[in-house]
């Protein structure tokens, strides 16, 4: 059994109490920063901040005890899946020394050859998912663990980790902001507030289920002339044909998603357009000033840097940074360092430095993956403001989230793109195979 009792991190965490029996599946759900990954590293023994309270895993004692203790629960008794998998993978490893390849193909990664930049950040994810199974845990504790990846293959990992959950009949905590996935996923909930546990009842737990439902589609906006075109662009990635013969235009004043699967060449067009990448084939054109939010906040971000200074690294004033801040719920938490947030606020952040020049065109790579749904919505709306009449170039693997942004849509799949025009017409009447699979995926 996993026993949690009057955990307490100052300022943080406070009064934290639940159990775990063997082979139970308890959900955890709450706003970026209200401590529910905090919590599980604190169970995991994998926190360097001051807590107070007890937990035992399995009858041994997590707080207080020396590492040595500690480290003999980490995978072999209890298995993580962490929130951002770039940070915790190796990156001088190939994935197929970390895992091995038969559990490799089980998640959908056919690449044991490749090091962890070398993937999207989906297949990252995945990789994540066999480490922590490797070991065969008697509980596994999932947090965020479907974050990046795309409607197709996030149900494929929820069938995998529910079908190994209960074929070996593991004990399991599944934190998520996706109150649909927690809820397919477990047979009680937790929801948590401000570092407390609050009865699921309450005010705060019906505004979470309420923020969830699917919200109004994009209404159509003026377009101008071209502002970004690609014409029979190729790019190769390693033994990947990460994009393959693709053309595209967007025009002045245009919102376009671009939605896929993981590795399907999303993110690589997207740095294409931005210039990170040269293309092996065809041109690239484009005509304005450009900024961008990054899929990782994490390894975007300069450690060392007061988060106010990294927005105004951007090309704006202090009053601007701390505007943007403020606009996207971290109003005076300027002077703190990128670690002292959480991973749904570092995406916040990534978000305000990119809109606070107010660029003519905004490329956004899955800007609010890791962001729970009351926040979510914040952000699109800052996300609406900041681009106003300027161009959006969003990539997501949620089509609610892009259906509420984008009236028109660009379905990638295996580095083209299979179908491109009206988000609600497509939605109602998808003409390809993939794109109808990606929309009857959706939870």
């Amino acid at each position: 059994m996993i026993r949690v009792a009057n955990l307490a991190i100052p300022g943080i965490l406070e009064g934290i109490s639940f159990d775990l029996a063997p082979g139970e599946r308890l959900g955890i759900i709450g706003e970026s920063g209200s401590g529910k990954s905090l919590t599980a590293l604190s169970i995991m023994g994998l926190t360097d901040l001051p807590v107070s309270g007890s937990i035992t895993v399995d009858g041994t004692e997590m707080v207080g005890t020396p590492d040595r203790i500690r480290r003999k629960v980490r995978g072999k008794v209890a298995g993580m899946v962490f929130q951002e998998p770039m940070t915790a993978l190796d990156p001088l490893k190939r994935v197929g020394a970390l895992v091995p390849r038969e559990l490799l193909k089980e998640v959908g990664v056919d690449r044991p050859e490749a090091y962890p930049h070398q993937l999207s950040g989906g297949q990252r994810q995945r990789v994540l998912i066999a480490l922590a199974l490797s070991q065969n845990p008697d509980y596994l504790i999932c947090d965020e663990p479907t974050t990046a990846l795309d409607v197709t293959v996030q149900r494929q990992i929820l069938d995998l980790i529910d079908r190994l959950v209960a074929e070996r009949g593991m004990g399991l905590i599944f934190i998520s902001h996706d109150l649909a996935v927690v809820r397919r996923m477990t047979s009680r909930v937790l929801t948590f507030k401000d570092g407390r546990i609050v009865p699921n009842d309450s005010a705060y737990a019906r505004q979470l289920e309420l923020a969830s439902r699917p919200g109004e589609p994009a209404a159509p906006t003026r377009l101008g002339e071209p502002i970004v075109a690609l014409h029979n662009v190729s790019l190769r990635r390693g033994q990947t044909q990460a994009l393959d013969n693709v053309s595209l235009t967007i025009r002045r004043g245009e919102r376009l998603g671009l939605v896929g699967g993981s590795g399907s060449g999303k993110t690589s067009l997207l740095h294409t357009v931005a210039g990170l990448l040269t293309p092996d084939s065809g041109t690239v054109d484009v005509r304005g000033t450009m900024q961008m939010v990054f899929q990782d906040p994490y390894s975007s971000l300069n450690p060392r840097m007061a988060v106010v200074d990294s927005v105004r690294e951007a090309g704006v004033d202090t009053q601007r940074a701390e505007e943007v801040l403020a606009g996207v719920g971290l109003e005076g938490t300027g002077s703190r360092k990128p670690r002292e947030f959480s991973g749904g606020q570092r995406q916040r952040i990534s978000i305000a430095r990119a809109a606070a020049p107010r660029p003519d065109i905004l490329l956004a790579d899955e800007p609010v993956s890791a962001l729970d749904v009351t926040v979510r919505a914040q952000v699109l709306a800052l996300l609406d403001d900041t681009v106003g009449a300027g161009t959006l170039l969003f990539v997501s693997h949620d089509l609610g989230v892009v259906r509420e942004l984008c009236p028109r849509i660009a379905v990638m799949h295996r580095g083209r793109i299979v179908e491109h025009g009206n988000t609600e017409k497509i939605w109602r009447d998808p003409q390809h195979e993939y794109t109808r699979t990606l929309i009857e995926s959706r939870l």
